[in-house]
């Protein structure tokens, strides 16, 4: 199933924090970056969102909970769309 993870940074934190954190969680091999989709940061930083991949959402949850002291997260769960499929779905609907 896929997540969005909206992140951002609490007040206070800084880069360097966020920078050994997430080289910490990547070499313990707790990352899981098969598992990552796509990672964004908005312009000006401090923000951003992930998509990943997990089945089990306590797996989930322990990929995000190393960095929660950091970070605030509202994680969605997401479905991808076909534009075309999805117009004529709608139409039925209209």
């Amino acid at each position: 199933m896929l997540f969005y993870c909206e992140f951002t940074w609490f007040p206070g934190t800084t880069r360097e924090e966020v920078a050994k954190r997430v080289v910490k969680q990547h070499d313990a091999g707790a990352n899981n970056p098969e598992r990552i989709k796509g990672w964004y940061n908005l312009a000006g930083g401090g923000a951003g969102f992930l998509i990943v991949d997990y089945h089990d959402i306590s797996e989930l949850t322990g990929f995000l909970q190393p960095y929660m002291d950091l970070i605030a997260f509202d994680v969605r769960a997401i479905s991808a769309l076909d534009y075309k499929s999805e117009i004529e779905r709608l139409r039925t609907v209209t």
